[in-house]
């Protein structure tokens, strides 16, 4: 295996880690208007991922980095072709940011309802954008054979890719309620067990028509095996929550992500942006990649780099592992 093709999977990984974690990230966001009753139940939903939505960023910045680093030409094709949406995930993401930082400092419920809508609009945007920009990648774009995208805005909004952006959309939001229900007591937590369930169903229906249309169009057998992967464990945390093996649910409804990212990176190879003019215009892990000397510099940063930030990430989350509930919100604080 060279090693366009180990970036190639390192990337995969990467994105696989950030829609796992930032994923139910984007399912709180989303429930402090679905599941949430008052203020006090926003606050405890937001106080579940207070400590670590900031650390599951760093996934995708380094998905970014790498794909800027060791797949240059892919990096500008996607960063021009899908300027807007990126755009518009960007803005989101730093508005959110501050919303999580700004909701609580004064104690007008005004100011605090404001930056709610805000961080629930700027959870929901995202997550239906990043299916979109995924499946028009698995799919392929407009690409001419001076490997740029000459398509506009309107081309990415195909029915394929509307789908996509909906089953990211509630796979996330069912995400968010599963781990709301693993960290929360009381009737908050009862609650959202119950719409998790309901979500779990929606999201097998579509992501069940989004899997077996991406299989038809490009798959092949190891995407078939990723799809059926994904099925299962979706199916398994479905039942889980229905059970009350919140943990199991969990576990398995990240599973479902991680096997149905890995599917559309399996569909992808060894192109990682394919054209639909003309397949001999499509970039691949050859002609879109860096030097070999720049690869391997990246790889021994990689090495040492890769094990700090995983033991750090998953000591945030073992320091933070307790539940909480609304009698743990002090009334007056602000």
């Amino acid at each position: 295996m060279e090693l366009h093709d180990i970036w190639f999977v390192l990337i995969a990984v990467l994105w696989i880690g950030y829609f796992f974690l930032e994923g139910f990230d984007f399912g709180i966001g989303v429930l402090t208007k679905l599941l949430a009753r008052d203020r006090t139940e926003k606050r405890v939903l937001i106080n579940t991922i207070g400590p670590v939505w900031d650390g599951n960023e760093v996934w995708l910045l380094t998905a970014g980095g790498a794909t800027f680093a060791a797949f240059p030409e892919w990096y500008a094709t996607l960063f021009s072709g899908f300027y807007l949406p990126l755009l518009i995930i960007l803005l989101c993401l730093i508005v959110r940011g501050v919303a999580f930082e700004y909701r609580a400092k004064r104690p007008e419920e005004k100011w605090q309802r404001n930056w709610e809508q805000a961080i629930f609009w700027t959870s929901l945007i995202p997550a239906v954008l990043w299916g979109v920009a995924f499946a028009n990648i698995t799919r392929g774009v407009k690409i001419d054979a001076h490997k740029e995208y000459v398509g506009n805005f309107w081309d990415l909004l195909n029915p394929y890719a509307i789908l996509g952006g909906l089953v990211t959309l509630t796979l996330f939001t069912f995400h968010g309620a599963v781990f709301a229900s693993l960290k929360t007591v009381g009737d908050i937590r009862m609650r959202a067990r119950k719409l998790a369930l309901r979500l779990g169903l929606v999201t097998a229906v579509l992501a069940l028509g989004f899997l077996i249309w991406t299989q038809a169009d490009k798959g092949d057998g190891k995407s078939l095996v990723a799809m059926a992967v994904a099925v299962v464990a979706l199916a398994g945390a479905v039942v889980a929550i229905r059970m009350g093996r919140e943990g199991w649910s969990f576990a398995l409804s990240g599973i479902t992500i991680a096997a149905a990212v890995a599917m559309l990176f399996l569909t992808l190879f060894p192109n990682v942006m394919p054209s639909s003019l003309n397949e001999e215009w499509s970039l691949t892990v050859t002609n879109a990649s860096s030097s070999p000397y720049t690869l391997k510099i990246m790889t021994w940063c990689a090495g040492i780099a890769t094990p700090v930030v995983l033991l750090y990430q998953s000591w945030t989350y073992w320091v933070f592992r307790k539940r909480i509930g609304t009698q743990h919100i002090a009334d007056a604080a602000h």
